[in-house]
């Protein structure tokens, strides 16, 4: 189940501070995590994903190579990269929440800051979600 290079999987944000490198392996291992990627799901060629975001393919290798050794990813001679068979979605709620923790960490201290109120910030949530899903 291959991916048509014009379906965007991946959000990269080069502005973001992070490496785009980083920000691709977090959001695999996050879609594995939830079980938008099972075992065995091909994923994009180094190609098709650098020329989608306008990245250098090196990135994007280095990503894969590195997610290849942490286990995640199997390499197929020939073929796409695919996920590792044997992983699956690490399932639990809190270990999926666990994943985040920083971001949301730095988020309501932000919000605090700014004199944010928990249910300012929480509808705030909720439409970018429901934007982001449409």
């Amino acid at each position: 189940m291959g991916y048509p290079p014009a379906l965007r999987i991946f959000t990269l944000q080069p502005s973001s501070g992070v490496p785009i490198y980083l920000q691709l392996m977090q959001q695999v291992r996050r879609m594995v995590a939830s079980g938008q990627l099972t075992p065995g799901t091909e994923l994009p060629s180094v190609r098709e994903v650098a020329t989608e975001y306008t990245v250098n393919p090196t990135t994007i290798s280095k990503a894969y190579s590195l997610l290849e050794n942490e286990g995640l990813l199997q390499r197929n001679r020939g073929k796409p990269m695919t996920i590792a068979v044997g992983r699956q979605a690490s399932g639990s709620l809190a270990q999926r929440l666990k994943q985040i923790e920083s971001q949301v960490d730095a988020l309501v201290l932000a919000a605090r800051q700014l004199e944010l109120k928990a249910e300012d910030l929480s509808q705030f949530i909720a439409r970018k979600m429901e934007r982001i899903r449409d």
